[in-house]
């Protein structure tokens, strides 16, 4: 059962993340008439601070919080993937969202595959572009609520039954509002309350755990111990799996719709550039919560069969004072409301502009267009509520591994189209069909898992880079085939070469043109 005093706390943090939604309206106010440029992306008007709160508080989900630690308490060394495909992420932002959003901002683009329509000509590959978005994003956004659950329940915070259910319903109803009436504006103010005390709490809680457990020697001499010193370590035949999981994974997080509605919100490509350097400051967060797994181990936390996701938040209420665990639950629970209002903003207008407007209502009013987002996305909300109730966990983990590898498929659409335009629509279309199926035939041979094995050797791999290879090798392949037939493309609108080119500073030392 809970201590007053800590569930006094979370109360406190999640009251704050409310109120602090009021008062999304003074977030940049328009006077322009409604749009959804101005309330999916909030005008495209997120200054450095405030893109740094949203972008970080979107990549870094709650589920991502306890999901790496649990993952640590489970397996060991191979968790700390997500570190350096975090750090990978980096490099890559800095180069492929400021140029994004330089053409998306030049031709009035408010999703990805709004790009995707202009630069090929193609409707067809556009819509699938946002199909694929909003398939991977929906598990994604439930597995925010697996998070919230096990977080509280872990925490002693979730009541069982009908009563764990209202409190679940009453969190996400009160996210529905704000982000109903304020669009992006209102996860972007929490993202700040998210970014606080998520970075105080994790720093609180590592001393803590620290001296209570004598230690980083303790902790990694305790976690050798119960789980066998070479667990700490990768073996030779982990590397190839780590190496190309980190890789697939920071390829893939940049495709998905949310990441990329959060980044379009900024105010211009320089703001972009500043907040992927400073991105690193989660990745470091990131790696505290993977070490305190390996804390819980060594503290003798037992997590539930099937649930090490709960090991961080059992291990923060058996050594927490009552307040610092109540600060802990709250924030990682703020973490989960932030990117759940991001991804249903993202799919919602993704529907809206690339299937309702293009294929069902071509002369929709932009105030009509709002309209049909906002009822779209408080019922993604509620299906992802629906979702959890209604399914097991492990289905929505499982859909969640298959939308990872989806979404990469986009890939050679997007990132590959950012920089050349040779590719053909058609053949583009053949490639993302292809590796579709392998990418999902590949995942649920292995019984869910995305690193599979290649051939009938020891090598193992990231499933969702093996099917984006042979996409990318369909769609080389199809448009050479294709160029020799003579079939012709769609025109390309973005005139992305010739508005991107990089000219050379004159040697005289003037100022670039």
């Amino acid at each position: 059962m809970a201590d007053g005093t800590m569930t006094a706390t979370f109360l406190a943090v999640i009251g704050g993340a409310s109120l602090l939604s009021v008062t999304a309206r003074r977030l940049h106010p328009s006077d322009r008439l409604p749009s959804l440029e101005g309330w999916a992306l909030a005008d495209r008007s997120l200054g450095p601070v405030w893109t740094w709160f949203l972008l970080g508080g979107t990549i870094f989900t709650a589920y991502t919080f306890t999901a790496v630690p649990g993952l640590a308490y489970g397996n060991g060394a191979a968790a700390f993937f997500a570190v350096p495909y975090t750090v990978i992420l980096c490099p890559l932002a800095f180069v492929l969202l400021g140029r994004l959003w330089t053409v998306a901002r030049a031709h009035g683009y408010v999703t990805v595959a709004d790009f995707v329509r202009g630069r090929y000509g193609s409707p067809p590959l556009a819509l699938v572009v946002a199909l694929t978005g909003i398939l991977a994003t929906m598990p994604y956004l439930a597995l925010q609520l697996l998070g919230i659950r096990a977080v509280l329940t872990a925490g002693g915070v979730y009541p069982r039954g009908a009563a764990g259910d209202l409190v679940m319903v009453a969190l996400f109803a009160g996210l529905a509002v704000a982000t109903y009436r304020h669009g992006l504006r209102a996860p972007t103010v929490i993202s700040a309350l998210k970014g606080v005390a998520v970075f105080v709490s994790l720093t609180a809680v590592t001393w803590l755990v620290l001296v209570r457990l004598g230690g980083p020697g303790a902790v990694f001499e305790g976690a050798a111990g119960r789980l066998g010193g070479q667990a700490l370590v990768l073996t030779p035949a982990q590397q190839p799996a780590y190496a190309t999981l980190a890789l697939g994974s920071a390829l893939a997080l940049l495709m998905y719709p949310h990441v990329l509605t959060a980044g379009f919100a900024a105010d211009g490509p320089r703001t972009l550039r500043k907040v992927s350097v400073a991105l690193p400051a989660w990745t470091g967060l990131l790696a505290l919560f993977g070490v305190l797994g390996f804390a819980a181990l060594a503290a003798g936390v037992r997590a539930p069969e099937g649930g090490a996701e709960a090991a961080v938040p059992m291990l923060v209420d058996r050594l927490m004072p009552a307040p610092l665990a109540g600060l802990v639950f709250g924030a990682i629970t703020v973490g989960a409301l932030v990117p759940a209002a991001v991804m249903s903003i993202a799919a919602a207008t993704s529907f809206v502009r690339n299937v309702y407007v293009e294929y069902v209502h071509p002369t929709a009013t932009p105030k009509r267009q709002v309209r049909i987002a906002k009822a779209v996305s408080l019922i993604a909300k509620a299906g992802a509520v629906a979702f959890v109730f209604g399914l097991r966990d492990q289905d929505a983990i499982n859909l969640q591994l298959l939308g990872g590898v989806w979404i990469l498929q986009i890939f050679p659409a997007v990132a590959v189209g950012l920089f050349t335009a040779r590719l053909h629509p058609r053949a583009l279309l053949a490639g993302w069909g292809v590796g579709m199926a392998a990418g999902t035939y590949l995942v649920v041979r292995e019984g869910f898992s995305s690193i599979v094995g290649l051939g009938s050797g020891p090598l193992e791999i990231y499933a969702g880079l093996a099917a984006l290879v042979l996409n990318l090798i369909v769609a080389v392949a199809g448009t050479a085939v294709l160029e020799r037939l003579g079939v012709p493309r769609g025109a390309d609108l973005t005139d992305l070469p010739s508005r991107l080119t990089v000219r050379r500073r004159p040697e005289t030392g003037a100022k670039k043109q």
